[in-house]
């Protein structure tokens, strides 16, 4: 049984949605043992309360520089012998020290498309902001592997959605988290812990 531990710096709806699949069964050989959040009196804190899982926060604030904060990160990590982490909401920048120990072992979730409307600023509303500008058709959501170029590593799973003609920000945002990334992070976390992603460059094979 894979352990995961979860980064989370808001509200936690993605960490609901990996809690909520694992009361399900669907996270196949894994199981969330760690809850980190990167600022104090989140909402995320409080749905793991509510799923019992463990949690605790290294406050961003409270660190001089990234570096440092991920150095503590990964001594945490590798205090409770955590497989594969993944952020959900994180949005703290993380240095080379946490790919160091766990390369191709960090998932991310992403909500465009990449490479489309992805990198330095695109978070949040601001994806859906820059997909509307842009006037595409579709958007969607990435499950990537992190590695220190941002929204950079090779891509696990996507799924797509379709822009309607009336779409704002923020129904754009709700629909590609409730038809994409609800259900890719979870998909994605249950493929790794049954060790059936195998990297190979920038492709990631599926393996049966």
């Amino acid at each position: 049984m894979k352990k995961i531990a979860v980064l989370v710096s808001g509200g936690g709806t993605n960490l609901q949605a990996l809690i909520d699949a694992q009361g399900r069964g669907e996270i196949v050989n894994g199981e969330i043992s760690i809850v980190i959040s990167s600022a104090p009196e989140v909402y995320a804190l409080e749905r793991a309360k509510n799923a019992g899982i463990p949690s605790c926060v290294l406050d961003r604030k409270k660190y001089p520089s990234s570096q440092s904060m991920t150095v503590a990160l990964v001594d945490k990590l590798k205090s409770l012998s955590i497989d594969v982490v993944v952020m959900a909401g994180f949005m703290t920048i993380v240095t080379k020290e946490l790919f160091e120990v766990y390369d191709n072992a960090v998932i991310n979730i992403h909500p465009a498309l990449i490479p489309s409307f992805c990198g330095k600023g695109a978070y949040g509303l601001h994806v859906h902001e820059q997909a509307l500008a842009y006037g595409v058709k579709v958007s969607g959501a990435t499950v990537h592997f992190v590695n220190e170029e941002c929204d950079g590593g090779p891509i696990i799973l996507q799924k797509a959605v379709d822009i309607l003609p009336d779409d704002t920000p923020e129904t754009l945002q709700r629909r590609i988290m409730e038809q994409c990334e609800w259900k890719l992070l979870p998909q994605a976390v249950s493929l790794f812990c049954q060790d059936r992603l195998r990297v190979e460059g920038r492709t990631v094979r599926i393996l049966p």
